[in-house]
């Protein structure tokens, strides 16, 4: 891994992926939703802040616990302009997202309990199926094999 000399405080993107693991396209990724951020030369090339690292390693971690890409941009979102988040930043949003995981863990493992009672059925019906249609949502809206998208009626002429 290439070291980088401590009064270096940029790194190119090149240096932010050998030192995150991130892949370069990942890195792309995360800067065009937001969670992370660079300047660009007089030649147009990226330079990241050494900020960025521990930014792409909370990121990476959040990720890695299933928390969507748009509610850690919203988390990182709450962080005062240009400050990276800590170990008190990440104690609080893991407090706040356990209630979400400990829901789609509880989801799964429903899923997981009734997935051998699919195999071989292949109905895949709406109204029972707890794959397709977990807790029945779409039973409560509606009834049938299949769900149509709304369709927005014409004003009436003359309304």
């Amino acid at each position: 891994m290439p070291q980088i000399p401590g009064k270096i405080h940029e790194l190119t993107v090149g240096q932010l992926s050998a030192r995150s693991g991130a892949a370069v396209s990942a890195l792309h990724f995360y800067e065009s939703k937001g969670l992370i951020s660079s300047r660009r030369t007089a030649g147009n090339q990226r330079r990241y802040g050494r900020d960025a690292l521990r930014r792409v390693a909370f990121v990476r971690a959040a990720q890695r616990v299933g928390i969507p890409l748009a509610t850690i941009r919203d988390a990182l979102a709450e962080l005062p302009e240009g400050r990276t988040p800590n170990r008190e930043d990440w104690a609080r949003l893991s407090q706040t997202w356990r209630a979400e995981l400990d829901a789609r863990i509880q989801q799964l493992g429903r899923l997981r309990d009734h997935l051998t009672d699919c195999i071989g059925c292949g109905c895949l019906s709406l109204e029972t199926c707890v794959l397709s249609n977990p807790d029945d949502v779409f039973g409560e809206r509606m009834a049938g094999s299949r769900l149509l998208p709304e369709r927005r009626r014409a004003p009436e002429d003359g309304a």
